[in-house]
């Protein structure tokens, strides 16, 4: 359902701050970024505190790691927008066809056996999350995965559970490849708080 607020802006402040903000800009301002002005009681602060701390906080895992781990996610729930969008920031450190491989299929992709056990343990927490037991986490542990790299996967996992069903409750637009490109690179450089 795509509210007419978050497009537009539900206060004349906030109208302002999206017009301004996608003129400097040069390209529509991301619905990602639209929610947090209308909802900023949930969408704002603490949202972007806490992806800010999952996404680009200290870990074991790189940028372009996590920013694959919510592509997945996105990829798993069906969420066009975040796929675009988190597909363009880890193709800004991995190679394309890597990250394509891997949003394909994980496990025939060629990356780390590291990596392929966190996905295979954030998949299961994306899809199955009832049949996830401690097994599953010392499995990817045995495979060299740590227990705050596993803690932090499992928190990508957690925030894009509710951004991807967020964003396509309601209805973000989904930019082209050109203007997902300049928001990633946005992204790299001002990171989500």
């Amino acid at each position: 359902m795509r509210l007419p607020e978050v497009e537009r802006g539900d206060t004349l402040r906030h109208r302002a701050l999206i017009t301004g903000i996608s003129r400097m800009t040069g390209l529509r301002l991301p619905d990602a970024a639209r929610v947090a002005f209308y909802r900023n009681d949930f969408a704002g602060p603490a949202l972007g505190a806490w992806t800010q701390r999952t996404m680009r906080g200290a870990s074991g895992w790189s940028v372009s790691e996590r920013e694959l781990m919510a592509a997945s996610v996105a990829t798993w729930n069906s969420c066009p927008f975040c796929i675009g969008a988190h597909t363009a920031v880890a193709i800004r450190g991995m190679e394309k066809d890597i990250v394509d491989a891997v949003l394909t299929d994980y496990r025939t992709a060629q990356i780390p056996e590291k990596l392929k056990a966190a996905l295979q343990f954030i998949e299961k927490v994306t899809k199955t999350p009832d049949e996830l037991g401690t097994a599953d986490a010392r499995r990817a542990m045995q495979a060299g995965v740590t227990r705050a790299e596993l803690e932090d996967a499992a928190a990508v996992a957690a925030l894009f559970a509710i951004i991807t069903r967020y964003a396509n409750a309601l209805d973000f637009d989904i930019p082209n490849a050109t203007d997902f490109k300049k928001a990633a690179g946005m992204l790299l450089r001002r990171g989500y708080a």
